[in-house]
């Protein structure tokens, strides 16, 4: 089994350490180009929400936010840990985006539904006053 980790905090420079660090564990771990950019992806895109609308209720105070991915008989999980406002992102209802134009979708929620499509499973609690989020997918040939 391998583990990595890393603590970031509620600022979205910090989205360039979180890059790098995908960067590194994809290296190390030989994980493809393709699971690679989808990493960054979800990543950039749940990182990037909670800390643009997870801490409303604690402005301009630094929370940490704690991404542990593992890499277990071709199995790779990532947890993210947060101390922002309780989001299931699981119970999230996909938007509709089928037969409607650009011009009649609503705004927001593809991020998620890509999230959702990019990986295969999605867990979420909410335990000890934190968002624990887990994201698996099967590492494919």
């Amino acid at each position: 089994m391998n583990k990595k980790r890393i603590e970031i905090v509620n600022n979205l420079s910090e989205l360039e350490s979180l890059v790098a660090f995908v960067q590194k564990t994809s290296d190390e771990w030989n994980l493809s180009p393709k699971l690679r950019f989808n990493l960054n992806l979800v990543l950039e895109e749940l990182v990037t929400n909670t800390i643009s609308y997870g801490y409303h209720d604690i402005p301009n105070q630094d929370q940490t936010i704690n991404i542990v991915m593992v890499l277990d008989d071709g199995k790779l999980s990532i947890t993210i840990t947060d101390r922002a406002q309780a989001f299931n992102p699981v119970q999230k209802e996909d938007p509709s985006i089928h037969n409607k134009s650009i011009e009649e979708r609503e705004v927001g929620g593809l991020g998620i539904y890509l999230v959702k499509q990019l990986m295969d499973e999605i867990e979420y609690k909410r335990e000890d006053g934190q968002n624990v989020l887990v994201l698996r997918t099967e590492l494919k040939d």
